[in-house]
């Protein structure tokens, strides 16, 4: 009788690992292109900053002086409180992020840019370490100081900043417990990059981290000045606010 036997399967046509071969290969390539997109166009998350810092292509904080800074909005500490304070925690993450990522790259589109205004009390001040957002300079805890009208002295207000001065001097030592802080849109272009909320005096208050993007001389009084500088080393991962409770 005849033996039986099996068919041999059918080999597989050449062009199948051809085919194979680019699809794996286009899927590669639109992966890498999603995630390099993702981490130059994301620089304020702290893995995609260090990415581009071994890299060696972070963003370059630019020398603005008063007269070249962007436009924004100058709000005053009622105007402020008015536009943050009532956001949901998510409205406020996505919006620190934005904060955050136009800061890190020069406000290129400065749609979120605001500048604040107005008198504030100190009420702390403390000297930036490798520990913080950025390394060299100090930082004040301030309170904003408003007249309820006219013929009425300027009273704490639930609003807060923490003014970072980003310099190589040691000038901690020219601000005091109760001093008041003027700030004004020029000369200080001191800019909103992060918001969350926080108490004084017991009481739900906005707390605004400000950092001035205008640079040069800051002049205190008459007799005493001191030079701010744009930051050398950014560390996004230390987060705010910069003075923890």
């Amino acid at each position: 009788m005849p033996r039986n036997t099996e068919d041999a399967p059918p080999s597989r046509p050449a062009y199948f690992w051809w085919l194979l071969a680019n699809a794996l290969a286009l899927c590669f390539a639109i992966s890498s292109w999603f995630i390099c997109l993702h981490v130059f166009g994301n620089p304020e998350i702290p893995r995609n900053y260090e990415i581009l810092r071994k890299l060696k292509r972070l963003p370059e904080l630019k020398r603005y002086t008063v007269l070249d800074v962007p436009n924004g909005n100058a709000l005053a500490p009622r105007e402020l409180y008015q536009k943050y304070f009532g956001a949901s925690d998510e409205q406020i993450d996505r919006v620190n992020g934005l904060l955050m990522r136009n800061y890190l790259t020069n406000f290129d589109r400065p749609l979120l840019l605001t500048y604040i205004e107005g008198k504030y009390q100190v009420k702390e001040v403390k000297t930036l370490t490798e520990a913080d957002f950025i390394s060299s300079g100090f930082v004040i805890r301030a309170q904003a100081m408003v007249k309820p009208d006219d013929f009425t002295a300027a009273a704490p207000y639930p609003v807060l900043i923490e003014y970072v001065f980003p310099t190589e001097q040691a000038a901690a030592g020219f601000f005091k417990e109760g001093d008041i802080l003027e700030v004004k849109k020029s000369p200080n272009c001191a800019a909103v990059v992060h918001v969350s909320k926080t108490e004084a005096d017991g009481e739900p208050a906005l707390l605004l981290t400000v950092i001035p993007i205008a640079y040069g001389s800051y002049q205190i009084g008459d007799t005493r000045s001191f030079s701010i500088e744009p930051p050398g080393r950014l560390q996004p991962g230390a987060g705010f606010p910069v003075i923890k409770p």
